[in-house]
């Protein structure tokens, strides 16, 4: 039996794996194919759509389908479609039309299947855009035909993100949706139930991997749910105190080659399943 056969080790991308530099380092890839060679299912769950998944998925190589849309989907990049997604119901945009009206300033961006729609900008999303390369393609409330997975806002203000989630989470159809701070910029709106906790127990489920045998590591608030539902969660040094204070264990930082310092630990059994 290979070393980390029957293992799933799931990996946020931005701020764990990413360096600061938006690089991955020949440390953490060159650990990825070692976990790999010994038997180990290596993927990670990130917040993006697969239209911006993909260049990272040819970077690192997973052999397993990866998370996408903080949770809401797994996709399959060989096949080029999901093999488990939710949508959010379609009267989430009257939850979304009342934050418009509220605070005007709020970004509002749609993320369905297969696009990113815009539907108000703002220097945080033009940031968003620089960041990842997205075109801009926008769309009104009532050109939107296509089932939505989550809907994220954005500024750059932190008192604007703070008035938005209180708006949210005061709003009487909350109860329908889950919220979530993906980024100090950005905020969003997630079918119910949907988390990255919850895609890494789905992941196991359909690769036939026990939850005992499962490893994440991540840094910001939509990491946690990931770090408390694998059997060894691990937060970089740089991780907001959620993360941390979710983790089981506390790991080098996002540029001191992350991956690599917790399959080094799993590989000299400091780490066990």
């Amino acid at each position: 039996m290979k070393r980390f056969e029957c293992m799933l080790f799931c990996t946020d991308l931005d701020g764990t794996l990413y360096s600061d530099n938006k690089t991955v380092s020949k440390e953490n890839l060159d650990a990825i194919e070692y976990f790999k060679s010994e038997g180990g299912l290596f993927t990670f769950i990130t917040g993006r759509v697969p239209k911006i998944s993909k260049e990272i998925y040819g970077i690192i190589k997973p052999n397993a389908p990866f998370g996408c849309v903080n949770g809401g989907g797994i996709y399959d990049p060989f096949k080029e479609k999901y093999i488990w997604r939710k949508i959010l119901p379609n009267d989430v945009l009257d939850i979304v039309k009342h934050v418009d009206a509220q605070l005007p300033e709020i970004g509002i961006q749609f993320n369905t299947e297969k696009e990113i729609y815009f539907n108000k900008d703002n220097p945080a999303l033009e940031h968003f855009r620089a960041v990842t390369g997205v075109s801009k393609i926008t769309c009104a409330y009532e050109e939107l035909k296509e089932p939505l997975l989550k809907i994220l806002f954005a500024h750059h203000e932190e008192k604007q993100i703070l008035a938005l989630s209180a708006l949210l989470n005061s709003h009487p159809d909350a109860y329908s949706y889950d919220f979530i701070r993906s980024e100090s910029r950005l905020y969003e709106i997630l079918p119910k139930g949907v988390s990255k906790g919850a895609a890494l127990y789905k992941m196991a489920e359909l690769f036939g991997i026990s939850p005992e045998k499962t490893i994440a590591v991540g840094d910001y608030n939509n990491d946690v749910s990931m770090l408390r539902q694998a059997k060894l969660g691990f937060a970089v040094a740089n991780a907001v105190s959620e993360a941390k204070s979710a983790a089981d264990y506390i790991t080098v930082s996002n540029n001191e080659h992350a991956i690599a310092a917790i399959v080094d630990g799993l590989d000299r059994g400091i780490f066990v399943l």
